[in-house]
This record gives structure tokens, sequence and C-alpha cells, in this order.
């Protein structure tokens, strides 16, 4: 089952989420949806039940723990709520940049390869690194986090290479302009 938004809405009900994580939640589905909806227009087959409910849940393993564990914990959930395949991939490998095997082991998560593959999971994971709580950032500000943390800023930028080739378009640049575009439509 791909859960739709209300369904998603239940399961972080279930599960306690806090507020201010399902608000982060609606803003990273807002930025993946735009991303997932150039990609339609640029011809690529995007799953975009997948993508919405990807974004609306990727941390709802937060209701779990806060650390890099979240990825995890919130796949198994959506395991046990029967939850779509995809969907909980999106979830598993949404953390950081992705996190390769050798990582996780260091990490002392399961073996495992976390790094985004599909396009959903890569628009998903992006979509998040572009938001800090329930705001649109930009990108410039995630390169900083990652730098003072010493993530692997390499494949963050591989990241936002890769939805740029697909995308025909920066999607930071994207997502700022349709931003723009609602908020001046909602103006007028």
């Amino acid at each position: 089952m791909i859960p739709s938004v209300g369904e998603a809405m239940a399961i972080h009900a279930r599960c306690k989420t806090g507020a201010y994580i399902v608000r982060h939640c609606e803003a990273v589905a807002m930025a993946a949806e735009i991303m997932a909806e150039e990609a339609e227009r640029r011809g690529h087959a995007v799953d975009m039940k997948a993508v919405i409910a990807g974004a609306l849940l990727h941390d709802v393993g937060r209701s779990r723990t806060q650390t890099v564990r979240h990825g995890v914990e919130g796949s198994a959930i959506l395991e046990r709520e029967g939850v779509d395949k995809k969907v909980v991939e999106i979830v598993r490998r949404h953390v950081g940049a992705g996190i390769s095997p050798e990582e996780a082991g260091k990490l002392g998560l399961p073996d495992f390869d976390y790094i985004p593959r599909t396009l959903e999971e890569r628009i998903v994971c992006f979509a998040d690194k572009m938001v800090d709580a329930d705001k649109v950032r930009p990108f410039g500000e995630e390169v900083h986090r990652f730098t003072v943390k010493s993530h692997d800023v390499g494949r963050l930028f591989a990241l936002k290479r890769g939805l740029t080739e697909d995308l025909g378009v920066d999607p930071e640049r994207l997502i700022f302009d349709k931003i723009k575009e609602s908020e001046s439509k909602a103006a007028k």
C-alpha cells in the first residue's frame, strides 16, 4: 500500500510523531512534489504517490530516535504498517546524502547500502536537504552543515548534480522559483 496523505498522517498519529517533525515532512513533500512534477514534465517515469508518501513519512523514525538510525527505524515502522517497499526504501535511504555499507558498519547500522538510487529516492533525499525545520533554505546552508559535521559533501554535490541532469534545471533554483511563483499567485 502506498499511503495517501491522510493515511500518512494517520501513521504519524499512531507513532505519536511530534508536530514539528510532521510540519518538516510536509515541507519536504512540497519540495519533492515540485521536483517530481518537473521530472514528469521532462518525460521521466516518476511514481508521484511514492514520492509524496515517502516525503511525508521520511522522518517517522524520529518518533523513536533522533539519531542516524531514524531512517532504519522509520523503514521498520512502515514495513510493520504494510507500506509498499518503494516507500520503505525512500525512508531507509534518505539520511544524509546516503550512507555506504562501509559507513553503515562504522555507524552501527545494519549492513545495507543506504545510498538513494531511484529517482524517487533521490528526489526525497534532496528535498529533505533543502528543508530546515519547515522552511526551504539555500543548498549552501546544507553544504555548510555537512562540512561542519564531516559528512560526505562530495556525495551531497553528486546528489544535486544527478538531479540537475534528470530535471534539466538546478533543483534548488526550481524549488525557489516555484515557491516564489506560488506566493505571487496567492498575493493576487
